[in-house]
């Protein structure tokens, strides 16, 4: 009989994250307040958001490995209060230096959260569980992105940065002891036994979802970076028409994670495949639509369906080919990736944008998904471990992969 699903606990968890991605992407809506605030130009401003990620990134392996024996509500509790701090400590910066210092603490808080969080429905449900509770864990950072920055802009702009940062900041901490209250316990990840040096099985499918997430996230960000210009520019909207259009992609991801948690939800591999597929498509149709906004409208909110798509079912897809024990490293391993990618696609944007404009952007996008499919078609022969690597051994318990592809 499947176990009662948590739903109080991983909707505390969906709550945190709305709050985590605000946190995370504030100064992005708040450059020239910040800017003027503090002295500095608004490019020093943004540089922010990439020590943030940066942060996130880099540090995110060693702090899991060095909290390995933590319980994870507990850890997972701890690292919000971190990122509420940050951002408390944020709003009485006095100076830029002090507010670079605090966004450093709030990454390293992130890096934590986000390395737990990912890896955390694991632990705490049923194997047919997961793609649910990964949905609605996952379900924060849609709601973060659509509506979470926007208020967070908004009351920067009314009353100033350094009240919207405290009010975030607030509202982490209070999460913090409600995560704590209210998430269901779970064990510490188990180490080897001392002696075992078997590799863990599971570690080359976890990589390989890994390089997807990477090759996936790269190309997305290279075309999405510059997604406000290009749709000026090459599709013919006019300016005031991004934010509409931004916002039709926050709703048409919402959507996409909807179906990722309920069509796909145990069918991770071939949701991946349809959700890849489908960007191909649809991001091929809006290179060919040139100010034809009856191909574009409709090709940007399908694009936009498929990549609601892809994030929950990569999460979900490390899950289910990981060991217990390699779980949080490699849920660490995974967020590394998915931030590098992000990173890197801004950065392959801009080379492509600085030699050749926008126009190749799209097609760059669209070889970077081939590059996808083939890792995905790779990661299917991979992600079934043979018959004697599924043998138990002392102080790990492999899982197996989604067994319905």
């Amino acid at each position: 009989m499947t176990a009662r699903f948590p739903w109080t606990g991983f909707l505390a968890l969906a709550a945190v994250i709305v709050l985590a991605v605000t946190t995370e992407t504030m100064p992005t809506g708040l450059l020239p307040d910040m800017s003027a605030s503090l002295g500095v130009s608004e490019a020093a401003v943004g540089l922010l958001v990439t020590i943030y990620a940066v942060c996130v990134a880099v540090v995110g392996i060693p702090l899991i490995a060095l909290t390995r024996s933590w319980q994870r509500h507990r850890l997972l509790a701890v690292s919000v209060a971190v990122l509420g701090a940050s951002s408390v400590l944020s709003a009485l910066a006095p100076t830029y230096g002090v507010l670079v210092g605090t966004r450093v603490l709030g990454g390293l808080g992130h890096a934590v959260f986000w390395a737990t969080v990912g890896a955390y429905p694991g632990h705490a449900v049923s194997r047919e569980q997961i793609g649910r509770a990964v949905g609605i864990v996952l379900g924060g950072a849609t709601v973060g992105f659509v509506f979470g920055v926007p208020a967070a802009t908004f009351v920067g702009h009314a009353v100033g940065w350094r009240p919207a940062f405290g009010v975030v900041g607030g509202l982490l901490l209070l999460c913090s002891v409600l995560v704590w209250r209210v998430l269901p316990a779970v064990p510490p990840v188990p180490r080897p036994v001392r002696g075992v040096r078997r590799r863990d099985p599971t570690v080359a499918p976890v990589l390989l979802v890994c390089a997807l997430a990477l090759v996936v996230m790269t190309g997305h960000y290279a075309f999405y970076t510059y997604v406000a210009p290009y749709a000026i520019q090459v599709l013919g909207f006019g300016a005031g028409g991004v934010a509409p259009l931004l916002f039709l992609t926050g709703v048409a991801g919402a959507l996409g994670l909807a179906i990722a948690s309920t069509v796909y939800a145990n069918r991770t591999l071939r949701g991946i495949t349809v959700s890849l597929a489908l960007a191909a498509v649809t991001v091929i149709a809006l290179a060919l639509s040139t100010r034809d906004a009856w191909i574009a409208l409709p090709a940007v909110f399908l694009w936009s369906v498929a990549l609601g798509i892809l994030p929950a079912l990569m999460q979900t897809r490390i899950l289910h080919v990981s060991s217990t024990a390699f779980r949080d490293a490699g849920n660490a391993v995974y967020t590394c990736a998915f931030n590098l990618g992000i990173g890197g696609g801004a950065f392959v944007g801009a080379l492509v944008v600085g030699a050749d404009g926008l126009g190749p952007l799209p097609w760059v996008y669209v070889a970077l998904l081939v590059v996808s499919l083939v890792l995905l078609l790779l990661t299917r022969r991979l992600g079934r471990p043979r018959p004697d690597e599924l043998a138990p051994t002392p102080g790990l318990r492999p899982t197996g992969a989604d067994p319905q592809g």
